[in-house]
Formats: structure tokens, sequence, C-alpha cells
């Protein structure tokens, strides 16, 4: 009997937003969990500017110190839409007189792109065209997730608690900043977050405690973010974070993580810029030292937000705890969370090879 053919595996990371370097080193770690004796691993990483290549030199993070795009077996290549090629076109430009043109079929997608075209539901619904199964949440429940207003609106009709805010969009902002910081302060007063509403990572988050940093803060947000929002702050919280992994109602909720920060907050280079470990590298308290009661009660909140947004595969959900009186917000769901949570499972004895089998199979 023949020996079974590896299970073809395009993991695809980089991208154009801002969060590119945390989906560079995201892509990596899932790269490095597959079992290479089972699986045919196919990296894709696309650049700044939207370009696609593939080749064996981007399996290697040493190399992005220089233009990896450069080594001589990266090439060029574009996912196919059509069925018929069920994976990607490598050289899709040949340059001389026998260059050509291949098909390179994929049996499965995994994403690892954070943020803006690729967490947000666009390279999900491209995979969706070319009929190319693919790991993680679909369109509509990346779009959601992706969107903190979105996801406050949808989860408030499920009754999962979140965090009161005020959204507009940049025109807004620009018009009328004054009758803005008006109703921000009569109605939250200070301190608040100021966040832009499609991005992760921390990136253009603030916590504010002035009129003049507001103002700032909102233009920063503005300039990455075509909708901003602006959040009333939960005094004396912390952060407990839970990480999922299953479909339908078999959902496994992780074991609990408090992140240690020496502010209010994670920033995006606590979080993702140390060492290229990603959140693995981030300082925390795993099991979190909070009750077991309210252990509980964040993973029955966590799994039902992730049903009420019709997620599947992984995601890390972020709560802000206040451990005196017991109350709890969902602060931000991230279908593709940083480093994959990794981390978190591992501190159950599931390894990152389990992680990725149970998420492709």
């Amino acid at each position: 009997m023949s020996a079974q053919r590896p299970i073809t595996v395009a993991v695809i990371f980089g991208g154009r937003s801002v969060e590119h370097d945390v989906s560079v080193v995201t892509g990596h770690q899932v790269m490095k969990a597959f079992d290479t004796t089972r699986y045919e691993v196919v990296p894709v990483y696309i650049d700044r500017e939207g370009r696609w290549y593939s080749g064996a030199s981007l399996l290697d993070l040493k190399n992005y110190e220089d233009d990896v795009t450069r080594a001589a077996d990266v090439k060029r290549v574009v996912l196919s839409p059509s069925t018929q090629h069920h994976g990607l076109i490598i050289d899709p430009l040949p340059q001389g007189l026998f260059a050509k043109s291949r098909i390179k079929r994929i049996d499965v997608v995994f994403p690892a792109l954070h943020g803006s075209h690729g967490e947000d539901g666009t390279l999900q619904g491209l995979l969706e065209l070319a009929d190319i199964p693919y790991v993680g949440c679909g369109v509509l429940a990346s779009a959601v997730a992706n969107d903190k207003l979105v996801t406050k609106s949808l989860l408030r009709q499920y009754n999962v608690p979140v965090v009161d805010a005020i959204g507009f969009t940049r025109a807004e902002w620009d018009d009328h900043p004054d009758a803005i910081i008006s109703e921000i302060v009569a109605r939250f007063g200070f301190p608040v977050f100021v966040k832009p509403v499609t991005l992760g990572s921390s990136i253009g988050i603030a916590k504010v405690s002035t009129e003049d940093l507001l103002r700032a803060s909102i233009d920063v947000a503005a300039n990455l973010d075509s909708r901003i929002m602006v959040e009333q702050a939960v005094e004396n919280a912390v952060e407990i974070n839970c990480a999922l992994l299953g479909n339908g109602s078999d959902i496994r909720a992780s074991v609990l993580e408090q992140p240690v920060s020496w502010d209010d907050f994670l920033t995006y280079e606590e979080k993702y810029l140390r060492g290229g470990e990603g959140m693995k590298s981030a300082e925390r308290i795993i099991p979190a030292p909070i009750s077991e009661e309210l252990t509980a009660r964040i993973q029955t909140l966590a799994r039902q937000a992730f049903i009420a947004i019709g997620g599947r595969g992984t995601a890390r959900i972020d709560f802000l705890v206040q451990p005196d009186s017991g109350e709890i917000y969902l602060n931000e769901l991230n279908t593709l969370p940083g480093s994959l949570a990794f981390y978190l499972w591992q501190a159950e004895g599931l390894s990152p090879s389990a992680v990725v089998e149970q998420l492709v199979t």
C-alpha cells in the first residue's frame, strides 16, 4: 500500500494592515507547529503593498531581516478564484521565452493575517469564491468580530455585557469635533479609552484623562481608521483572557490568563514585538488569580459570545473584570488571536501541534 499523500496547507501571513509584523510572527509560529511528516506546509507571504509570494526561504523568520522576497526561490503567486485550480498560480506573469505559470493545488488554507484585508472576512470571502477549505471563522463572523461597534451591538442582543461607547466617523470628527468632545465628556467624564473601530493588537488605543489628550488621541485614531470609538473606562478592572477551540456546541474554553503590564493596558509592543515571539513572550499569570466561580462565568460568557457571532475554529476573548464587585465586561473578540493563543493551550497540556491538527481536521 502506498503512503498517504501529505495534506497541503497554505499558511497565509503578512498583509497590508498595520498589524503586518504581528501576522508574520503568528504565521511562523503556526508553520512551526505542523508535523511535516503529515503536512506539506506552503508559506504564502503578503507584503505591505499586497503582493503575494511563496518559497522555502519564507519559512525562516531570520530571512525577514533583509528583503526576503528577493531570495532566489521566492516567487510571486496569486490565489486563483477558479474552483478548477483550487490553489495558487505560481509565477503568474512569467518572464522569458520558456517560462510559464504553474498551479499549486492547496488542500486547506490556514489564515494567519491580522486586521484589515485578512481577519475582517475579505480573505475568507476569496477562499469561499475559490471553494478552498480554510481554518477559522467564516466571512460574517470575521467581519463582525473585526468591528468593535458591531460586536458590541450584536452581543447586547445575547445578554453579553460590554462596555458603553460612543462611535463616530472620521468625517464627523472633522466636521464637528467640539460637539463630539462635549458628548463624550458629558456622558463618560474621564478617564476614557480612544480606539480605532477595526484595528486590533492595541494599535491606536489610548487611555486619556484630559480634553487635550482626548482630542490628540482621536486625531491619531482617525489617521488609522475611518471610524473611531471612545469607550467608558472600567475603573479598577483587570484584564482576563480566555481562548476557545471548537465548533458549534462543542467549544472548549482554555485556562484563563491575567496579562501583566506596567500600564493600564497592554501596548502593541508589549503584546507582540518582544524578540519575535509574539504573545508567547508577554508577561502573564496563568491561571488567572481569580475565584473558580468567576472563572466559570468568564468561560461561559466566552462560549456564549463565540456562538453569538457564529464563530468556529479558534478565538481569544479579552474581558475586563472588577474583582471586588464581580462585574465582567467583554472587551475584545479576536477571531485570529496573536500567536494563536498557543500558550494558553500549552498550560492545559495541549501542544501547538495538537491545536493546529484539531483546527485543520
